[in-house]
């Protein structure tokens, strides 16, 4: 606070607006240990409340709200690399592609714009040696066209901050070893080659934490062996960091 005669200023609060962009795997983490039937009730998930404290012990106003991103219809409910670069760079512009905001209107909204995908990215086939930027199969040739697209796009918006989330995997009995080691490959790629210091594209390694240093989700961290969601119990232990990492971008 800054005292002027009888008056007392006090320091202005500036609003830091995030969205997170996300399907299941990502409100598991949104929720933390919360419970699913009280949050429709008050609408308040691990992330939230996390973010509501800090903001009321450092004077800071960061809000965060989530979104499904694409929505099942008219879109699809499909948030792989192709998906992204579709509505993205392929569509992009000021008016939304089937219903989904481009960046050019999320840019307009949000300061911080964190995005990532579900576990059946994890399902990758072989390469064929005959990449394609516009095809929806899920290989290694074709994802790196669409994440380098993906950045040239980010940098069009240098006063945004993006955090894109390493790949999810799924417990070994949901994905077989040849899939798990192109994921960890498609992995260090991004991590070493796509990444680029110094610029508004900020990795979160979700994959480091789920993994626990193997190519699987570990089915203690895991909902079932049959089901790759992880469970409340690591998603309580998640949840902190990935608000922390948020911070720690924002203040960067």
């Amino acid at each position: 606070m800054h005292e002027v005669g009888r008056f007392v200023l006090k320091r202005r609060k500036i609003m830091k607006k995030i969205v997170f962009l996300h399907h299941s795997t990502g409100m598991s983490i949104w929720l933390g240990k919360s419970n699913r039937y009280l949050y429709k009730l008050n609408r308040k998930g691990d992330v939230q409340k996390f973010f509501a404290e800090y903001n009321q012990v450092n004077n800071t106003n960061y809000v965060i709200k989530e979104i499904a991103f694409p929505k099942s219809s008219p879109y699809g409910w499909n948030n792989y690399p192709y998906d992204y670069y579709n509505i993205w760079v392929k569509n992009a512009g000021e008016q939304s592609f089937m219903e989904e905001p481009t960046l050019e209107m999320l840019t307009r909204e949000y300061d911080v714009i964190v995005f990532k995908h579900c576990f059946p990215v994890s399902r990758i086939s072989e390469d064929t040696g005959a990449p394609d930027i516009n095809s929806e199969i899920k290989k290694i040739e074709n994802y790196k066209l669409q994440y380098i697209a993906l950045k040239k796009k980010m940098h069009e918006f240098p006063d945004t901050k993006f955090i894109v989330w390493t790949p999810v995997v799924c417990t070994k009995k949901q994905m077989t070893e040849e899939e798990a080691k192109r994921t960890c490959q498609f992995y260090e790629w991004m991590m070493d080659d796509w990444n680029e210091k110094g610029d508004n594209i900020y990795i979160w390694d979700y994959y480091k934490l789920q993994t626990e240093g193997n190519l699987y989700l570990p089915d203690k961290n895991a909902s079932d062996p049959d089901n790759s969601h992880p469970n409340p119990e690591f998603s309580a232990k998640v949840a902190p960091l990935f608000c922390k990492y948020i911070i720690d971008t924002i203040k960067s």
